[in-house]
């Protein structure tokens, strides 16, 4: 296992639609490896594989309880689909490891159910509320090319795109490492 620089906005891979996992191999287990090492060194609650220059469908989750902050929920999705999404909006602030510092109020659906695949290819599905719900969003958004910020409307929409115009001007290295990992071919 390997921590993994976070790309940051500004990066064309986080703008780009992650490809398909089709080889469930060491090279995949490896991949949810390293986004797990990284996801915890960062402390955060999810982690897209193009936020660490993998271009490939597939994200962790390590969420806290709230009922019991000392226990986590760890999980990872290959391939998610967002197969039901409740019509009920749940707005919270939102940040994001690529956007380092910035949070803002979106609304999410309250209630999530998402399929997708293991790390050795066996189905699996994951049905989350408020919090892991978000995630769910949030991971799946990333691998499609879109950021949470896209997702804000009006003035908070205008404070965000300026306050990341101000974050990318201060010097924030969004330098482009390369991967250990094989690109999608």
């Amino acid at each position: 296992m390997t921590v993994r620089p976070i790309r940051l906005v500004g990066d064309p891979l986080l703008r780009t639609r992650a490809g398909e996992v089709t080889e469930f191999d060491r090279s995949l287990e490896r991949l949810v490896a390293d986004l797990s090492e990284t996801l915890h060194d960062a402390n955060g609650a999810g982690l897209a594989a193009p936020q660490i220059g993998v271009g490939l469908r597939v994200f962790v989750y390590a969420l806290s309880d709230p009922d019991d902050p000392e226990r986590f929920r760890y999980g990872h999705l290959v391939n998610p689909v967002l197969a039901e999404q409740s019509p009920e909006q749940v707005e919270d602030e939102e940040g994001c490891l690529s956007i380092p510092g910035l949070y803002y109020k979106l609304p999410r659906p309250y209630r999530i159910l998402a399929r997708g695949f293991d790390v050795h290819g066996e189905p699996v599905q994951v049905e989350g509320t408020e919090r892991l719900a978000r995630c769910l969003a949030h991971e799946t958004d990333h691998l499609d090319g879109v950021l949470f910020v896209d997702r804000l409307e009006g003035p908070e929409r205008k404070r965000a795109l300026r306050e990341i115009r101000e974050l990318m001007e201060s010097g924030v290295d969004v330098t482009v490492k390369a991967s250990p990992h094989a690109p999608l071919g």
